[in-house]
């Protein structure tokens, strides 16, 4: 298991569903795992952004703490926010992927529907003689389209 993944699913085991707030030591987790401090704010970033629905507040310094704050909101909740704050105008192949996988570990679709999802968003799909700039507008607009249909479903 790659550090990175140990540093997430440790943090992830802190955060029960009793508990979904934890407050940790940097200097104390990074001497835990043998690392840098930047490989906790690394994981911090990469892992725990709101994206990946999580909250982080953090104070530097001999006292300083990292704040991890699981945000609880329903499936549909979260796809409404994606579709409202998170995707643009535009939308790469790339972020369309890895949103499409932050929803299938969050169990908000199913691997058969991120699998159709990604098929359809993929640059093969999308291989039609328009502007890059226009392909990744249509992503988005079906990206959007999708989200929205899954959570009317998962309303009801």
């Amino acid at each position: 298991m790659r550090l990175s993944d140990s540093i997430e699913s440790f943090i992830k085991t802190l955060l029960t569903d009793e508990s979904a707030e934890v407050e940790l030591k940097r200097n104390e987790l990074a001497e835990y795992f043998g690392c840098a401090p930047s490989q906790i704010n690394y994981v911090l970033a990469t892992r725990f952004s709101p994206d990946h629905g999580y909250l982080t507040e953090s104070r530097r310094g001999g006292g300083g703490y990292i704040r991890i704050v699981r945000v609880v909101e329903s499936g549909s909740q979260r796809l409404m926010y994606l579709v409202n704050e998170r995707i643009g105008e535009e939308l790469s192949e790339e972020e369309a992927l890895r949103l499409i996988s932050q929803l299938k570990d969050q169990q908000l679709v199913t691997p058969q529907e991120a699998s159709l999802m990604s098929s359809a968003l993929s640059t093969r799909a999308m291989a039609v003689p328009i502007p890059d700039a226009l392909k990744n507008a249509l992503r988005a607009r079906m990206m959007k389209s999708m989200l929205m249909s899954i959570a009317a479903r998962n309303r009801g």
